[in-house]
């Protein structure tokens, strides 16, 4: 059976690549901007943005997991 989640530790979010399996707008290649942690050093919050256009997007951290959706890196 194969894994089918993403291996990404919280702690390492901020400024790592992401590329968008399913691409829209013309954005494929985008990096974490912001990362927002409370008290427990749990995420409460994740901006990404598209490398060509700018665009920054809230997202669920944990959304990156889905290989489906997402590859670790800029492919």
């Amino acid at each position: 059976m194969t894994n089918k989640l993403n291996k990404i530790s919280p702690k390492a979010l901020l400024n790592s690549k992401w590329t968008k399996v399913n691409i829209a707008n013309k954005e494929k290649h985008f990096v974490i901007t912001e990362v927002k942690f409370n008290e427990e050093q749990e995420v409460v919050a994740c901006v990404i943005e598209a490398v060509m256009t700018k665009n920054t997007y809230s997202i669920n951290w944990r959304d990156l997991k889905i290989k489906e959706e997402w590859l670790i890196g800029w492919k």
